[in-house]
């Protein structure tokens, strides 16, 4: 969805400290190089996911 660039950024001003424990361990890496990658999907897509169970058999949906 998105990358932010040289720029640094707390845990906190991301609102990862707002996730439960295991949101964090589904959405969440860290990078040995102390990057942070938040796997996540838009609105539209958790919707039709919700809609359609089925479609979590896919690896990726284009739309």
């Amino acid at each position: 969805m998105g990358t932010i660039d040289d720029t640094v950024f707390q845990e906190e001003q991301l609102g990862i400290h707002t996730l439960t424990d295991r949101e964090k361990q589904e959405m969440v890496t860290y990078g040995s190089n102390g990057d942070i990658h938040i796997q996540a999907i838009c609105d539209d897509c958790h919707e039709a996911f919700v809609n359609n169970p089925d479609l979590h058999q896919y690896d990726y949906l284009i739309h």
